[in-house]
């Protein structure tokens, strides 16, 4: 609406910061709050609820003129700042709030420090490494990388949305040292990282590892076989399925319940997430996600559910501005799921708060003014709210006496191009809203009908401006307090127009071109002439020369070569052309030059007829490219001088075109020719042909009849184009008559409008219309009959005989009888029936209140209410309605429903796993839907293939919430399943598993001895049993045992008072190993060749000591006196020598290694490293058989604790006979 600015006002907040607001603790902080209002209103704020005095903190002011505030942070945390903050602006005529705005400062932590383990996998296996990124406020942007680039992504590899990286199988070129989660905080431009994690997969060759088989694809995330997602409206639903398996799986998604949605739905991340943008409630449904391989498929359902945050139906309440004795609506609607609550303040106080007004009425989402008076000038701010969100907007309403006034400014001019819209303003403002009129030059009538179009705000407009539409215009503002009265002018300028366009040009290197534009303007305007190379700037070069109606290029380069347009622009339009320029190596032979045909030319009109004459004309040149067909044009100057019309066209073998016209025409006719290149310019115009008028052809068409109000009849049709009218003085013969016996028919005359009122009409009566054309000439043909209805109104009477069938637990089946047609008078849109629950009839549940309602299109007597509660009582009534609206409401009956299932109980726990016993408890479900009659507990164990044992079940009374278990077996898996009954049934069961453990620590042995006769020899009598620490684990490798022998095998437990339990015995038998696999050990040659190598040794040695005595620099003996404990130092390269212990060099390291604060050597991380074949022993045979010294500096600390490992590695014979595991 127009507002005078100088008029008084209440406030209006024209600016404020978002709701969540985030800010970076490093700069200051800004609140916006802007208002304006007449005075200029003033500014407050409050903090977590309570008046914020800016004025007493040192670190906070306000910016001038403005309610924004500023918090300065160089001498405080940004962080004692945040909280919730709503502004407040006021002046005398009222008082406008800001939303509630949450300030909290952005945050981006470090990844908590840890320890990360390395990975070894063996190929073809899934792995998935966690990102777990510490929170951030806003969330963090997540992605992984090595330490220089992005790790690649595929179908096989794939980061999720929680940031975690999946493998769906895994391969040797995975293994990497350097798998890094990185974490961009965007608010604060950081980057933050995880530690890196190390990744080996294990070679089937060197590792002697088997790879991972073939198997069908099952899901990494999400789990199980079905999930649910909420969404809100509005926002963006991500889905995401990775599953893993070998080969790779694909991924596809469907939606069953249907299609996914067109142009919001897309597939990413290798089709592992579905995206769909601005979700709507029509995105609600099933989706289902399928991976597949060659082996088999896997399938997972996600139950996606909408809700939404509070939205506006038809935009926020608008500011009223109404005069004293004037009447008024604030409408605050919108919408929500689930449904949204209205509250309504005045001036930031509660409205039921607020001093009462006999001229207003809250009705909801409404408020009603009537009969408004002086004083009542105040700003009401509406709020909506679900547990999603809210919405809060402000709108005044502004009392005033003021006579009309135009804010336009006077004698202004307004210029326009012909045939071009052109729009009049005139703004005015006053209380009561003041009536436009317009008029031109000497007011001899009002501009109100055709050509001219009046809007709503005051602005004429003119659709096709001609120069005949030039002139001064009056607009006039009227109310009931005065008439003001504002003078502008409108100039219809000529359109700019490119008479000779560039022509395209085939030109040799070196020569020079020139391209022509010819332009004609309205001489009252500046024009301005530009020239541009493909869409941009012509290059910076003297060859270059711009006239005021050419482009000349001088010596013609390759370069040259492209596109060329000229441009005029005036301060009003434009008009642009464009021609290529090609250019070729001179030639001695030209090149064909194909270009647009000539213009046609000689044009005569022959035949002439009433409503037909024939044209006639000569081609122009084709220049080298052959005309494909002629283009007929023409103007009508009578009416729609200056616009060029396509009549028809014909082949390029023709000259001649008989024309079809319509009377009361002056037409205008050209030729346009068409080619391989393109269109040529018009021909000249022919002679102007008229053609007589005659009375009209037809009638309008889309003739309907409707009401707008209840006692009204709007007849409307499609007025009939200026070529349809046949003549001067068009008009249209209305007529109507009510569908009865006997009823006339009434008959009025409309022109300039295409509609026609008729008040007074009984409600929702059928009539029959028609609609003739008219013009000076006569009337046009019969016209058809159409048919319609006056407005609808209310219904008046509500559905009878209502009754309900409660079918079962949570179905009723509504009855009623049909209103009567006459009754309902309007259009029959159906039946609502409109029904809420009470309360339960469990003594424990509370009132609920809610209402539902059920919509039942057409005549329907009857309907079905799904999705009851059981053992609810319910109250119901149903109404009619039609187009108009809602009648009144059948009287309400109640029902009630039977028991039903109760749920599952609300938790399921396990207490006290003994050895051999258990305690489950548990707590009554929440949806009782009936009488609990009592439980029943059914509990069955598992093996460690996940395979069922036998069920046992157990009945229990309805006032038990535990119950122990005795009996159970040792360390075994249990699942139970409980569930709650009624006199219906059972309910759905509540699942837990649990292990019976051993209830104080016990140790494992596991006991072997051979049955071999020969091995131990016989008369040693039986070999003793030997023990292998089991620690409490399911399974154990046994080494060191020999193939082709037989053993026995038995699980013994200490249990209590340390009586031991064993097992049955287990017999095993290791296969004979064929003779080729000999221990190396044992033969001759590898003993021999050990030998020379150690006697090779002492040689060197010994020599190394004869060179140093005759040095005599390093008396060995002095220092092993000296040193009671010297740790042996490795030899030198250079002479051959060992180290000196000298007191200074006693604490150094090794070369090359390096020395940490204690003093000892730790070992380092290398693969080659000696520590590394060093296992506490004096020394080993390594991989080769060479002998390796103990070099390793370890200190005595980690010499203890490994001295008593075995330094004895087995053989590859044992190795490969080992025995797995034993169960």
């Amino acid at each position: 609406s127009v507002t005078d600015p100088n008029m008084p006002q209440p406030p209006t907040i024209t600016n404020q910061s978002p709701k969540d607001y985030i800010i970076d603790p490093r700069e200051n902080i800004v609140i916006h709050c802007d208002a304006k209002g007449t005075p200029h209103p003033s500014f407050s704020w409050t903090r977590n609820g309570t008046h914020f005095d800016t004025d007493k903190d040192p670190n906070v002011s306000l910016k001038p003129e403005s309610g924004t505030l500023v918090v300065d942070i160089s001498r405080v945390k940004a962080e004692q700042y945040e909280g919730t903050y709503q502004c407040t602006a006021r002046n005398i005529h009222g008082t406008a709030i800001s939303s509630n705005i949450v300030v909290r400062q952005s945050r981006s932590p470090l990844w908590s420090k840890e320890k990360i383990q390395d990975i070894v996998v063996p190929e073809g296996v899934s792995l998935v490494l966690p990102c777990e990124p510490p929170t951030g406020l806003p969330p963090p942007i997540l992605f992984w990388m090595d330490n220089f680039q992005k790790l690649p992504q595929s179908k096989r590899v794939s980061q999720s949305l929680n940031g975690d990286f999946y493998f769906s199988n895994v391969l040797q070129e995975d293994s990497r040292n350097d798998y890094i989660c990185y974490a961009r905080f965007t608010h604060t431009q950081t980057i933050q990282q995880k530690q890196p994690i190390k990744v080996k997969v294990l070679n089937s060759k060197s590792d002697f590892e088997a790879p991972a088989g073939a198997r069908e694809p099952t899901f990494l995330v999400p789990s199980g076989s079905s999930s649910f997602k909420t969404v809100l409206r509005g926002h963006t639903l991500e889905m995401e399925c990775i599953a893993e398996g070998l080969p790779t799986p694909e991924i596809s998604w469907t939606k069953v319940s249907g299609d996914l949605p067109s142009g919001r739905a897309s597939e990413m991340n290798y089709n592992k997430t579905l995206r769909i943008l601005d979700v709507s409630e029509s995105d609600a449904g099933e989706y289902r996600c399928t991976a597949r391989n060659e082996l088999g498929s896997a399938r997972h359902s996600i139950h996606v559910s909408v809700t939404a945050a509070p939205y506006w139906i038809r935009g926020a309440p608008r500011n009223l501005v109404l005069a004293p004795g004037e009447n008024g609506v604030l409408t605050c609607r919108a919408s929500g799921t689930p449904k949204p609550t209205v509250t309504w303040t005045m001036n930031g106080v509660p409205i039921e708060n607020s001093p009462k007004d006999p001229s207003r009425r809250v009705e909801d989402d409404t408020i009603i003014f009537t009969d408004i008076q002086s004083g009542s000038s105040a700003v009401y701010q509406c709020n909506i709210s679900n547990v999603h969100g809210y919405l809060l907007s402000n709108a005044f309403v502004n009392v005033l006496s003021e006579p009309p006034r135009v804010l336009t400014p006077s004698n202004q001019v307004n210029q326009v191009i012909r045939n071009h819209r052109a729009l009049i303003d005139c703004s005015a403002f006053g209380s009561p809203i003041p009536v436009i009129t317009w008029f031109k030059g000497s007011r001899a009538s009002t501009l109100d009908g055709d050509p001219y179009i009046l809007h709503e705000n005051g602005t004429l407009e003119v659709p096709n401006a001609q120069a005949r539409d030039s002139g001064r215009y009056t607009c006039v503002a009227r109310n009931t307090l005065g008439t003001y009265e504002n003078h502008v002018s409108l100039e219809v300028k000529e359109p700019t127009r490119i008479l000779k366009q560039p022509d395209y040009k085939v030109i040799q290197r070196g020569r020079p071109v020139v391209f022509e534009c010819k332009v004609k303007h309205d001489p009252t305007l500046l024009p301005t002439m530009t020239w541009l190379k493909d869409k941009g700037e012509l290059p910076d070069d003297e060859r270059f020369i711009v006239d005021s109606d050419s482009l000349t290029i001088n010596d013609v380069t390759e370069n040259d070569a492209g596109v060329y347009t000229c441009i005029m622009n005036t301060t009003l339009d434009h008009d642009s052309a464009s021609a290529r320029l090609t250019v070729v190596e001179a030639a001695p032979t030209p090149a064909v030059v194909y270009e647009r045909p000539d213009p046609p030319s000689d044009l005569e009109l022959t035949d002439q007829k009433k409503r037909s004459v024939q044209l006639t004309w000569t081609p122009g040149n084709d220049h080298n490219s052959p005309i494909q067909k002629f283009l007929i044009q023409y103007e009508d100057s009578l009416h729609h001088r200056g616009h060029w019309h396509n009549l028809t066209e014909v082949p390029g073998t023709k000259t001649t075109a008989h024309l079809k016209l319509s009377p009361y025409v002056h037409y205008t006719f050209r030729v346009l020719a068409l080619n391989g290149v393109g269109f040529s310019h018009p021909s000249y115009h022919s002679r102007v042909y008229k053609t007589d008028g005659a009375a009209p052809d037809e009638n309008p068409t889309g003739v309907q009849g409707f009401g707008t109000e209840h006692n009204n009849l709007v007849i409307s049709w499609k007025p009939l184009t200026g070529l349809q009218a046949n003549g001067p003085g068009l008009h249209y013969k209305v007529m109507w008559r009510q569908k009865a016996p006997g009823s006339d028919w009434t008959v009025v005359t409309v022109a300039n409008n295409s509609k026609f009122v008729v008040s007074g009409t009984p409600t929702f009566s059928p009539y029959e219309l028609k609609v003739q054309a008219v013009n000076d000439y006569g009337p046009g043909p019969d016209p058809p009959i159409a048919h319609g209805r006056s407005g609808e109104d209310l219904p008046i009477a509500a559905p009878e005989n209502v009754r309900v069938n409660v079918l079962n637990s949570t179905l009723a089946e509504v009855h009623w009888d049909p209103v009567p047609f006459d009754l309902i008078r309007g259009h029959l849109k159906g039946y609502k029936v409109y029904y809420w629950r009470k309360h339960s009839l469990h003594k424990h549940n509370p009132d609920h209140m809610e209402q539902d309602i059920l919509t039942f299109s057409g005549n329907h007597t009857r309907g079905m209410l799904p999705g009851l509660h059981p053992f609810s009582l319910y109250s119901f009534n149903v109404r009619v309605f039609n187009g108009k609206g809602e009648g009144p409401a059948s009287h309400s009956q109640q029902f009630k429903t039977p028991q039903g299932v109760p749920g599952p109980p609300t938790s399921l726990i396990v207490t006290n796993p003994n050895l051999d016993s258990l305690t489950l408890e548990w707590r009554p479900p929440h949806d009782h839907n009936g009488h609990i009659t009592g439980y029943t507990l059914k509990y069955q164990p598992v093996n460690n293939s996940n395979d069922l044992g036998p069920v046992e079940e157990l009945a229990l009374a309805a006032n038990e919430t535990s119950v122990t278990l005795l009996n159970l077996k040792y360390s075994t898996r249990y699942k139970f399943y409980l569930n709650a009954k009624t006199v219906t049934g059972a309910g759905p069961a509540a699942t837990q598993e649990a292990i019976t453990s051993l209830d104080e620590g016990k140790l494992s042995d596991t006991e072997i001895v051979p049955l071999s006769v020969t091995v131990p020899p016989a008369g040693e009598g039986e070999e003793e049993w030997r023990k292998e620490l089991v620690n409490g684990s399911q399974n154990v490798m046994l080494k060191g045992l020999k193939g082709g022998l037989s053993y026995r095998v038995r699980l013994v437990t200490s249990g209590h008072h340390d009586r031991p339990l064993r097992s049955e015995e287990l017999v095993v038998t290791l296969p004979a190993v064929a003779s080729r696999q000999v221990d190396i050990a044992t033969q001759g040659w590898f003993i021999g060749l050990m030998c020379a190598i150690a006697l090779l040794i002492l040689i060197l040695l010994i020599i190394c000591f004869i060179q140093r005595n005759k040095g005599g620099k390093y008396p060995v003996k002095e220092k092993e006196d000296a040193h009671t404990d010297p740790e042996f130092q490795p030899m030198k390269d250079d002479d051959c020598t060992f180290g000196e212990y000298s007191d200074n060099e006693d604490h150094k390291p090794l070369k090359g290694s390096r020395t940490p604060s204690n003093g000892t050597v730790k070992r380092e991380d290398s693969d080659d490293s000696l520590v590394d074949y060093g296992e506490g022993g004096d020394g080993q045979f390594n991989e080769d058989g060479s002998f390796i010294g103990q070099y390793s500096g370890k200190s005595a600390s980690r010499d203890t604790a490994e001295g008593h490992e075995s330094s004895e590695a087995p053989s590859p014979v044992n190795a490969m006979n080992s025995l797995n595991s034993f169960v």
